[in-house]
């Protein structure tokens, strides 16, 4: 080796020797999170509805697979504008690394979006619904890991606590139902019947019950875990940065459309049913942002 090229493997420069300060992932991950939920959990409720009333179900083929496609393709658009290279992207494709989370995630979202645009082709241009609803299984099963994969990435992050795989994997699959259910209660109008419109109600209701029930167990039990728990919890407590935020999003998300879906059952009003929807697809954004948020503001050092 040259002398030259000896003295200049010697002179390297450390550049950044600490952590990044601030947060790195902002309200554009929530959108992100956010559309994932909708653009997946309504796959899930086609999937049921063709299941349970195939009649009234058939006609929401087509305009369920534009809205997954709609909201998939915002989950794609917020992904890459939040990342630091956007234009890198392309190394996910062509030099994969198939232990990052954010690798697994790209291929199965392609995958997933080549098929929602299969689904399309085969209810508005083929008009197969055999074929349709047979892919439709597959889409569905699928489905899952692309829902399941933010969790992933979320509970590979090093000193994050608050974000473990077992919880953020059942709120990101209670998201996906909450916000799928919501939707298709939006989006059916009158070609559902009152009994589809319930099932869609009890998804909902029990959804919004089981998150609401996650949520609180970390509230409450998630001190005893780990410190680093605890000190991220106390924004979301008293006086804390958060704390407002966060009961805003768990009664607007959970407890509020619990309420109304119970009264919707009573007085079979649909006005009311559509109103718990709205505030479920509100308040969810609202959540996922706060617990987005909370474990990146504790100082790292």
């Amino acid at each position: 080796m040259a002398a030259h090229e000896i003295l200049t493997a010697t002179q390297a420069v450390v550049t950044l020797d600490v952590a990044i300060p601030g947060t790195v992932w902002p309200w554009l991950v929530t959108v992100n999170m956010w559309a994932k939920s909708i653009g997946t959990g309504v796959i899930f409720m086609l999937f049921l509805l063709l299941r349970k009333y195939p009649e009234q179900a058939g006609s929401l083929r087509f305009p369920t697979v534009v809205v997954s496609i709609i909201f998939i393709h915002i989950f794609l658009l917020f992904t890459l504008a939040d990342l630091h290279q956007p234009f890198r992207m392309w190394h996910i494709f062509f030099h994969p690394h198939w232990t990052s989370a954010i690798t697994v995630g790209a291929w199965m979202a392609t995958l997933f979006v080549g098929l929602l645009f299969l689904l399309a082709f085969l209810s508005y241009i083929k008009k197969d619904n055999a074929a349709f609803d047979k892919t439709l299984t597959w889409v569905t099963i699928l489905a899952i890991p692309v829902t399941l994969y933010t969790a992933a990435l979320m509970s590979q992050c090093t000193a994050r606590e608050l974000w473990q795989m077992p919880t953020e994997s059942a709120q990101m699959i209670f998201a996906a139902l909450l916000a799928g259910s919501a939707t298709m209660i939006l989006l059916s109008g009158s070609k559902l019947g009152y009994e589809a419109k319930k099932t869609l109600g009890v998804v909902l209701g029990l959804s919004a019950f089981m998150s609401f029930t996650l949520y609180m167990a970390e509230y409450i039990f998630g001190p005893m875990k780990a410190e680093e728990v605890a000190a991220v919890l106390e924004y979301i407590k008293g006086d804390g940065e958060y704390t407002v935020m966060f009961w805003l999003g768990q009664w607007v998300a959970y407890l509020l459309p619990m309420l109304f879906i119970l009264l919707s059952r009573a007085s079979k009003s649909e006005s009311i049913l559509k109103l718990a929807a709205i505030l479920a697809l509100a308040g969810l954004w609202i959540v996922k942002h706060v617990w987005l948020m909370i474990p990146q503001l504790l100082p790292m050092s």
